[in-house]
């Protein structure tokens, strides 16, 4: 007699989050990098910039450089949350939310770096309005933002979304 996995008649659901959902993760994310910033970074900035105005009599150029390190700082910090937490950042963990490839399945190193670099964009902010909600760092990476307690996802990385 043949064997049959159980598993292979379970149908994969995935309900976006919602527009509130999408919402509460930026304003969690943001808030958790502004402390993350105000107690690690901005102190190690503030040494870099002694050295910087010794080194450049030039302080529009020193405002440029803390404006890029903090723009890389924050997409860096992005990336490795959903990267190491497969789709999951601090915010999709307060909401109960992931972001997963278009089968259900869990994002890769790569897709979170796309999903992070995308966010460059002017306006990608404003690309999350509308319902459901899709910005553009998801649509470019093929990613959806999913309500993981509505989903119904591959048995095996139910396990390990518990």
């Amino acid at each position: 007699m043949e064997q049959q996995s159980l598993l292979t008649d379970i149908e994969i659901s995935l309900v976006h989050a919602t527009t509130g959902q999408r919402f509460a993760n930026h304003l969690v994310d943001l808030v958790v990098y502004d402390l993350v910033r105000l107690f690690i970074i901005n102190p190690l900035v503030t040494s870099g910039n002694a050295i910087m105005y010794s080194a450049f009599s030039n302080p529009e150029a020193i405002m440029l450089i803390n404006q890029l390190f903090f723009f890389v700082f924050y997409m860096s910090f992005i990336f490795l949350q959903e990267a190491i937490l497969k789709g999951k950042s601090i915010g999709k963990f307060v909401t109960g939310t992931r972001a997963v490839n278009m089968d259900g399945s869990f994002i890769s190193t790569k897709t979170a770096l796309l999903r992070s670099l995308s966010r460059i964009v002017p306006f990608e902010p404003l690309s999350a309005l509308g319902s459901p909600p899709r910005p553009w760092h998801d649509r470019w990476t093929n990613t959806y933002v999913i309500d993981e307690k509505k989903s119904v996802l591959n048995p095996e990385q139910r396990v390990q979304i518990s």
